[in-house]
């Protein structure tokens, strides 16, 4: 892995960003498409994935072949082919659908501080990941995930918590991933070698 800075993202061969804010620290794996979305401080994803019209938290390790916000189709019309909303690309004298195009943008998925999305997992439009939640590896969230949830499955379920509530909550109300990159330093022993009880009792949280 490459020395990451504050300056410039990290971002591999045959990636194709349209529209994306790369946050300090982050680094985008091969092949990636971010489209429509924001990949917050220090958040960083493995190769091959897919994200389009996203908010992306801070500290966010999101695996291989991962996608979020997948677009869909009009369910509800008498076709699902995209020639009905991508029509400009079939027809000179047609054009694309910007009202449908618009309507997908507006259903944003949001992903918490300090998550982890496990490879080839997808996340639905409209779908928030709490804060320290994990994804198993291959599920489909298709529900809101509580903060420090472990969820599996297709569809997604809870599995346990990742922290005990009331740990929760101090680490949340701590909100560690807002800390400067020199403070983060200075703690970094702690975050080795303490468990989330011990590094709140430290740190104040």
């Amino acid at each position: 892995m490459a020395r990451l800075n504050a300056g410039s993202p990290l971002v591999h061969p045959e990636c194709e960003l349209v529209e994306a804010a790369l946050g300090r620290f982050t680094e985008v794996g091969r092949g990636t498409r971010i489209a429509h979305s924001r990949l917050g401080d220090y958040s960083y994803c493995d190769r091959w994935c897919d994200i389009a019209n996203a908010e992306v938290g801070r500290f966010a390790n999101i695996a291989s072949f991962v996608r979020i916000g997948a677009t869909d189709h009009p369910l509800d019309r008498a076709g699902l082919h995209h020639f009905i909303y991508r029509s400009a690309d079939y027809w000179d004298d047609a054009e694309h659908d910007a009202d449908w195009f618009a309507r997908r943008r507006a259903r944003r998925a949001v992903i918490g501080h300090d998550t982890w999305l496990g490879h080839a997992a997808q996340i639905k439009p409209e779908v928030t990941v709490g804060h320290g939640a994990v994804v198993a590896a291959s599920a489909v969230v298709t529900q809101d995930v509580a903060p420090y949830a472990i969820v599996a499955g297709v569809p997604a379920r809870p599995l346990r918590w990742r922290q005990p509530p009331e740990i929760a909550e101090r680490l949340i109300a701590l909100g560690w991933w807002d800390w400067s990159h020199e403070r983060l330093r200075a703690a970094l022993e702690d975050f080795r070698c303490l468990d989330a009880r011990a590094f709140l009792e430290r740190h104040g949280g």
